[in-house]
């Protein structure tokens, strides 16, 4: 029995153990027609009827471009050791192509001044989804050209910021920018064309590796890259061949398509198998795969819950229980023979299931999958239906029970041997979540979306405790002093 699993025991972590939290820009920024930003695939996509619930977009978010000095504050009140943001590339770079907007760079640059000013480190995403809207209509990440209109975009940031961000991550989830954008369409930019959505993947991918080779070209050797991978932990539901055969197809399509590529050079060949009736694979150019096989400084792994599949009942029909958004087409290119099944137990209200032990496997996978690099946990949080009380304040004991368990195993999986340096606690504050629009609240920090108030819940003072100490407070911790709510 491991440190972590001993009733009673505290979960101390190890010096040097970062605390951070983690944001995306077109999520809480706003001021999306400010100093000459133009609009991304989100900005369409969401002002598109039916696209998102309740026609709910990111016009104003939560105004983090006029708070960031309030939010910033609130972080250090909070004790954050770090704070992941993406950069809107349409902020910086509005038609994706030629010279940057230096009034988008420069909100970059105060950020960055205001977080080292109050000890806090920057950790740099330069894509988070927000492709600008010209690139989309001139094909998107399914056109060749997308990849190096990145690596031009990634050199730009690197160049402003590099001498003061030492953490930077190329993409994050390209997955959902792959798959739910291009194949099931519930992201933007809303195409279902599974070829496009495997081309796309590969661009990504592309861009991924020429972005590493630009960032390092222009910023100091001491700086880290990073890619964040919401890679699956996917379980069989039965020991049965067809059970094991269809997690490995969905294992390809969700990690190998990904990992393959940027860790070992090579895509799966039971993916090329699996999606031969879809591609042939012609878009993958000699040199591509060494292109794409940069050596990275770390990897970041977002984790929210494991996935539980099997061989499809050919008589079956109904919603596919994958948990990501509702949409007749498949995110799954080449899957249609497999079913996916809710796993059992405690849930979100994004009816994800609550287990941590999908996180500590998919730290020891990733240890296995690349000994020696370094990892981070870049995303980790749950939605939960979180109502100030009548003082105002807010309790949400299911999010510190949640961030125990999870914390816990990342606890338990650096005993094992992992090499985990970070954890970013997903999200800061509640923030428009894509497609849900407002309805879902990861935030440790509440927002009155009427008002724009923040209010930290119950969980940003567990979390503040935690970073502070580097040891896990109980989950029954009585409530702490509230910080005062910003205006």
């Amino acid at each position: 029995m491991t440190e972590s699993e001993t009733p009673g025991t505290p979960v101390t972590f190890p010096p040097g153990f970062l605390w951070g939290a983690a944001t995306s820009a077109y999520q809480i920024e706003g001021a999306v027609r400010e100093d000459g930003r133009t609009p991304s695939i989100w900005d369409t996509f969401s002002h598109t009827p039916g696209k998102t619930a309740d026609g709910e977009h990111g016009d104003i978010a939560v105004d983090h471009y006029h708070r960031y000095r309030d939010d910033v504050a609130l972080m250090a009140e909070l004790g954050l050791g770090a704070y992941r943001f993406s950069v809107s590339w349409p902020r910086v770079q509005p038609t994706g192509r030629g010279p940057a907007v230096q009034r988008g760079l420069d909100f970059y640059r105060r950020l960055v001044d205001e977080l080292l000013a109050h000890g806090i480190k920057p950790a740099v995403t330069l894509y988070h989804w927000d492709l600008p809207q010209e690139l989309e209509d001139a094909g998107g990440w399914p056109e060749r050209d997308t990849a190096y209109r990145f690596a031009e975009y990634a050199q730009i940031v690197g160049e402003a910021l590099g001498d003061r961000v030492e953490h930077w991550m190329t993409l994050n989830e390209p997955w959902c920018s792959a798959f739910l954008g291009y194949a099931s369409g519930v992201h933007a930019p809303g195409r279902t064309d599974p070829a496009a959505s495997l081309k796309a993947a590969h661009h990504l991918n592309l861009a991924h590796g020429l972005g590493t080779t630009a960032l390092r070209s222009v910023m100091p050797a001491r700086n880290s890259v990073a890619v964040s991978l919401n890679s699956s932990v996917v379980r069989p539901f039965s020991p049965d061949p067809s059970d094991l055969a269809a997690v490995r197809k969905i294992d390809d399509l969700a990690n190998g398509v990904f990992h393959g590529p940027m860790l070992h050079g090579a895509y799966p060949e039971t993916l090329y198998a699996a999606t031969e009736l879809i591609t042939d694979w012609s878009h993958v150019q000699d040199g591509d795969l060494a292109a794409i096989k940069q050596p990275l400084d770390a990897l970041g792994l977002n984790y929210y819950t494991p996935a539980l599949v099997s061989a499809a009942d050919p008589h079956a029909s109904g919603a596919r229980a994958d948990g990501h958004g509702s949409s007749s087409f498949s995110p799954w290119p080449g899957a249609d023979d497999v079913a996916f099944h809710q796993t059992p137990g405690e849930r979100t209200e994004m009816g994800w299931t609550v287990d941590p032990t999908g996180l500590h496997d998919l730290i020891m996978r990733y240890t296995r999958e690349a000994p020696g690099l370094p990892l981070y946990i870049t995303e980790n949080g749950a939605a939960y239906d979180d109502k100030p009380d009548s003082d105002g304040r807010v309790h949400d004991p299911e999010r510190i029970a949640y961030l125990h368990g999870h914390l816990s195993a990342v606890r338990r999986a650096i005993s094992d041997g992992a090499d985990v340096r970070g954890y970013y606690l997903w999200s800061l504050m509640d923030n428009f979540e894509w497609a849900y629009g407002y309805g879902k609240r990861f935030g440790a920090i509440h927002v009155d979306y009427a008002t724009l108030a923040r209010t930290p819940k119950s969980s940003a003072h567990w979390y503040a405790r935690a970073a502070r100490s580097g040891t896990l407070p109980p989950v029954n911790l009585a409530e702490l002093p509230p910080l005062a709510a910003t205006d």
